[in-house]
């Protein structure tokens, strides 16, 4: 190796991976904690400590083996998905060894990968985690979402479904920095809305599990929405669309309600959708990775002048990273669902 630490490296690390394919939700038993030897690094490879890695409700999709927009997850092989560590070998002449990096392999306690599909973060700019959470794809699914797909203007309401969790807790602030009027949140359970109002700056909060989410929505919001960011699909859809204004947008970033099978119980009045001329659209976050780099400019001003805030669930160790992807799909998190590792 052309660039190494001088303590002794690692030859063997453990990593997550699949069991077995999940028959609806996921459990315990789909997961098994594995460990495997290292292979040496190749020209141009570095090999990384993760010291935090993200679970995120996307990848319920990857444990189901069909097409998707992203191939999915292997048997018997590690999960992937969205992790930064610490370089502490290095084949590549554009990282060196000490650096700080946001990577693809996370699930893993260490990872050898490309330089070039790893990316260098400023630690200085803020605490490495948040390149996870505001700082990462899920900030920059939130700013597209609502400066993009489903543009906010000065004086719109707006609706945020899935409101306490990594995207929407992000995006309720990012909706008030773009000028909205008023914006409104969906979560699940008291101390979720109430955290929703004194800490995510809505101005008003929903309860969905207290029922009628539509009588709740139409008090909020009593001349309409113009805008939602949609994260749950089903019922939350549904009374949106009734909600809207003429013209609305809709961001469609997720649809959490159905990522276990489930059938939606009730589903949206397109009709209606048509006649109001409401936009639906959906988004991939790697649509957006060319503005990534001004994402981050822009949210990292926004974190120093407490425009935005960050607000983390973490779990500890890569032997908890299960428990913390099947949290996530059941709501048992408050803003990002983060693993630290190291």
């Amino acid at each position: 190796m052309s660039n190494t630490a001088t303590r002794a490296l690692p030859t063997f690390t453990r990593e997550i991976h699949l069991a077995a394919r999940p028959n609806g939700a996921p459990v315990a038993g789909d997961f098994a904690l594995v460990e495997r030897e290292l292979p040496e690094l190749g020209e141009g490879q570095i090999l990384v400590r993760n010291t935090w890695m993200s679970v995120d409700p996307y990848m319920r999709g990857r444990m189901d083996d069909k097409a998707s927009y992203i191939p999915p997850f292997e048997l018997g092989a590690a999960l992937d998905g969205s992790a930064v560590g610490e370089v502490i070998a290095s084949r590549s002449a554009d990282i060196a060894v000490g650096a700080t990096v946001s990577h693809f392999a996370g699930w893993r306690e260490h990872a050898v990968v490309d330089a070039a599909t790893a990316t260098p973060i400023d630690p200085e700019l803020a605490a490495p985690q948040h390149f996870l959470s505001v700082l990462g794809t899920t900030g920059l699914t939130a700013y597209a979402a609502l400066t993009d797909v489903a543009r906010v203007e000065p004086g719109d309401t707006v609706f945020i479904s899935a409101a306490a969790g990594a995207v929407g807790s992000v995006a309720g602030r990012i909706a008030k920095a773009l000028g909205a009027k008023r914006v409104i949140g969906s979560a699940g359970g008291p101390v979720k809305t109430r955290k929703l109002l004194e800490e995510f700056g809505f101005d008003a909060a929903i309860d969905y599990r207290a029922g009628d989410l539509g009588g709740q929505l139409t008090a909020a919001a009593p001349e309409g929405v113009d805008v939602y960011l949609d994260s749950v699909g089903g019922e939350h859809l549904k009374v949106a669309i009734e909600a809207l204004n003429q013209h609305g947008r809709v961001a469609l970033v997720g649809a959490i309600s159905g990522y276990n099978g489930a059938t939606a119980q009730q589903t949206p009045d397109l009709y209606l959708a048509a006649t109001k001329e409401i936009t639906l659209r959906g988004m991939l976050v790697t649509s957006y990775f060319p503005i990534f780099g001004e994402y981050i400019a822009k949210a990292a001003g926004w974190l120093a002048d407490g425009t935005l805030t960050t607000t983390e669930t973490v779990y500890e160790g890569l032997d908890q990273a299960p428990a913390a992807f099947l949290g996530v799909l059941t709501g048992a998190n408050t803003g990002k669902m983060l693993v630290r590792l190291a």
